[in-house]
């Protein structure tokens, strides 16, 4: 692992800021609004679950709204616990693949199927070029009006690959691009200056959709719950985690 990778890694691993100075700081309250698009909306994800957290509300909304949306998985999520004892890759593709499919359900979206790239989980990096290119074609296919993807500054190896193939493929095709930040909320603090407020807006969340995102969240127990009391298996998204991604809004850099 490189050095910069080893830092991303440790910030990510380090106690993360609370929630309640995020929800003290007015500087989200001034962001403005950015309107959900009328046409079809592809969403990336790195791994399942990102979609959710990062996107999950607007993806409410816009199934409520009776609005096209499309998913592409970068990665099948196998790669969540390297260090458990219970669990195998295997077994995680097959769980989280069952957990997606009751999540997208609950956000309003039954027959959604996501575009399953299995690019090997933390080494998305190594295949930018691959990712770009079903990204691009999804976005063709679909007749893209937007594509939302993880944010290129997450400090997450796989979110900022899956960015930046996605940021390359919507150059080539002409399509804009929301990039939504999942890690940023843990390891940066109100005001940062490491993040892009200037580019950041923020997405208002009907109650109804918000409900139906605190459902989905619920879905993904792999990552919420611990597989077993070793360390190694671990929740991923202790509940000071989540509570980031259960706000009235989500907040995209455009």
């Amino acid at each position: 692992m490189t050095g910069g990778r080893q830092a991303a890694a440790a910030a990510i691993d380090a106690p993360g800021t609370p929630e309640s100075r995020w929800a003290g700081w007015d500087g989200l309250l001034r962001l403005p609004t950015a309107p959900l698009p009328h046409g079809p909306v592809v969403v990336v994800a790195a791994h399942p679950d990102d979609e959710v957290l990062g996107f999950g509300g607007a993806m409410a909304t816009l199934a409520a709204q009776g609005g096209d949306v499309h998913l592409v998985s970068v990665t099948d999520g196998e790669g969540s616990h390297p260090r458990g004892t219970v669990v195998s890759p295997s077994e995680l593709i097959v769980m989280r693949e069952a957990e997606l499919e009751r999540a997208v359900a609950d956000l309003g979206l039954p027959g959604l199927r996501p575009r399953r790239l299995h690019v090997p989980d933390s080494r998305v990096h190594r295949h930018e070029d691959q990712v770009q290119d079903a990204i691009a074609a999804t976005l063709r296919e679909t007749g893209a009006a937007l594509c939302a993807a993880p944010w290129t500054g997450d400090l997450h190896s796989d979110h900022e690959a899956a960015g930046r193939a996605a940021r390359a493929a919507c150059r080539a095709v002409g399509v804009p691009l929301w990039l939504y930040p999942v890690w940023m909320w843990h390891w940066a603090r109100p005001g940062d200056e490491r993040v892009p407020w200037a580019d950041a807006a923020r997405i208002a969340l009907p109650p109804r959709a918000s409900a139906r995102k605190e459902l989905a969240i619920q879905r993904f127990t792999s990552q919420i719950m611990p597989l077993t009391a070793g360390e190694g298996d671990a929740a991923i998204l202790p509940p000071e985690e989540l509570a980031h991604h259960l706000r009235p809004f989500e907040v995209v850099f455009r």
